[in-house]
């Protein structure tokens, strides 16, 4: 049995504790700066409503100001349920709780990749650089990827994830404390890998989306289901193409991290949502303020952060179906796929 530390009080991090309770570890949840308000309400009626279920009471949830007081205590692992946004303000937690500039082993839930000196940076990557630019040393990060929705893993529904860690034996480690009998966990030293995979299906799950309001027929029952077929094949090959070119091992998209993901997030989700609306022809702009106002579309949020370079490192005849999608978002207009460049 260890302690556990999850920043972030959100649906995922809040659903990670599960399997860690159910491991028999001490779980503590600390809120972020801009969570005081949930972490009242959690703690008032064990309610989460991200989640739309009453959480287990053997969980702890502490507002931020309290992190100080809970580092007293021996942590062995600090887990981040923080969004991609918050990736900043969490380096600078971390430095206020490290222990003469070292912190204990560290895994990432969330998922991003940015442009860094006009290159391209995962999240990992990102904080370990602001990790060690505050002068932290030593840091030992992993990640998690796959396909696992919130709300299924907190209702302890049958999960398969990986994590990753260039040292698999580190990976392999956190394997025998965190898998349980409906959370089924694989390694892998592709942290390039997973966290590319993590990041870009979400452009492509907006793609796959995009099959019904394809389909000329609308009204001819399941007839979409073929070009969503034909939608997930190129985007599998180009997953492959993207990940290799940074690095990263082409199988791995084959697994629960990129084929996975790509499944369970193209089923269903805001991303999907978003390809359904502009598979009917509306455009991204349109799409935003009138059906989906107030949802963060995280794979609309990449193409602006990543698709111009994109662009210019690759054509519409190597990535067909990937400049499709930024061009209709960048350039807000009409889904256009050329698909006599598919492979």
């Amino acid at each position: 049995m260890g302690n556990i530390l999850i920043l972030g009080a959100g649906a995922m991090g809040t659903a990670f504790a599960y399997p860690c309770v159910d491991n028999k570890h001490d779980v503590s949840i600390v809120g972020t700066h801009l969570e005081n308000n949930s972490i009242e309400e959690i703690n008032k009626n064990h309610f989460h409503h991200g989640l739309n279920l009453e959480v287990l009471k053997t969980i702890k949830f502490f507002k931020h100001e309290s992190i100080n007081q809970i580092m007293k205590e021996k942590i062995d692992l600090i887990v981040l349920g923080i969004n991609s946004k918050g990736i900043d303000w969490v380096s600078q937690e971390l430095k206020k709780i490290s222990y003469k500039d070292t912190l204990p082993p560290l895994l990432m839930l969330t998922k991003g990749l940015s442009i860094y000196e006009n290159k391209y940076e995962l999240l990992v990557d990102k904080l370990i650089r602001l990790l060690t630019e505050k002068g932290i040393k030593n840091i030992i990060l992993s990640a998690v990827g796959g396909p696992c929705l919130a709300a299924g893993l907190a209702n302890r529904v049958q999960s398969g994830v990986v994590i990753a860690n260039k040292n698999l034996d580190i990976a392999n480690s956190l394997k025998k404390i965190l898998t349980t009998n409906y959370y089924r966990i694989s390694t892998s030293a592709d942290i390039n890998g997973v966290e590319i995979c993590a990041a870009i299906k979400n452009i492509f799950s907006m793609a796959i989306g995009a099959a019904p309001g394809l389909n000329k027929n609308k009204n001819k029952g399941n007839n979409h289901l073929n070009t969503s077929a034909a939608l997930m094949r190129q985007a599998i090959y180009e997953m492959e193409l993207f990940v290799e070119f940074l690095n990263g091992k082409k199988e791995t998209v084959n697994g629960l991290a990129g084929l996975g993901d790509l499944y369970v997030s193209s089923a269903g989700g805001r991303n999907s949502m978003m390809g359904a609306f502009i598979g009917e022809g509306m455009t991204f702009s349109e799409a935003k303020k009138n059906k989906m106002p107030n949802v963060t579309v995280e794979g609309a949020e990449l193409i602006f952060e990543i698709g111009t370079k994109v662009k210019k490192d690759f054509d519409e005849k190597k990535l067909p179906l990937m400049i499709a999608m930024i061009n209709a978002i960048l350039e807000d207009k009409k889904l256009e796929i050329k698909w006599e460049n598919f492979n």
